[in-house]
């Protein structure tokens, strides 16, 4: 059986950049647990995050295209 101090020992190995995710998933599971059905499809949206440069949106067809690349090509 997991107990929370094995729980908690993992989360203490989690990296500072990807704890908000994590936070977000242990809520997403709390709530679904307390409402006793699964998360919306809209709760699932909204936990959706997309790191991509700041013009990602603006120039998303460059993107797709391959025009513009996220990063520089190594040749």
């Amino acid at each position: 059986m997991i107990t929370k101090e094995m729980l908690y020992s993992e989360i203490d190995k989690v990296e500072d950049e990807y704890v908000d995710e994590l936070y977000g998933v242990i809520k997403n599971f709390v709530a679904a647990r307390e409402n006793g059905k699964k998360p919306s499809f809209m709760s699932k949206l909204r936990s959706i995050k997309i790191d991509a440069p700041e013009d990602f949106a603006a120039n998303l067809d460059l993107y797709t295209r391959g025009e513009k690349h996220v990063e520089p090509r190594i040749r």
